[in-house]
């Protein structure tokens, strides 16, 4: 079992890399937890997006979409049209709950973060 101290250092790499997504890119849960050694926990990555409204200075957690690129953490912004709204105004275009041109926007940490 994962320790909240243990939990506090997770969600502390999941917020280092969101940071870093870039202004009108994506990543997904799966690609962050990918990056950060930890294949097959993106859920954790979730709740780390989830808990992310804490942290300070503010996390671009709008960045953030599933595999397929649904806005699937769109109810933890306060309204449900609020991440649309977020990454539209980064030039992001959504229909329907999912990024369109998914793969053009989406921006991969274990290619595009140097490690030095």
């Amino acid at each position: 079992m994962q320790s909240n101290k243990d939990k506090a250092n997770f969600f502390d790499k999941v917020y280092e890399v969101v940071y870093r997504i870039p202004h009108g890119r994506v990543t997904t849960y799966g690609a962050i937890a990918a990056y950060l050694g930890s294949r097959g926990s993106s859920r954790m990555v979730g709740w780390a997006m989830n808990h992310s409204h804490k942290a300070s200075p503010g996390i671009p957690a709008h960045r953030v979409v599933n595999r397929q690129g649904v806005l699937t953490g769109k109810h933890h912004f306060g309204s449900p049209a609020m991440m649309q709204q977020l990454l539209e105004n980064e030039g992001v275009i959504v229909e329907d709950d999912q990024v369109v041109d998914f793969r053009e926007k989406f921006w991969d940490p274990s290619r595009n973060i140097d490690d030095a």
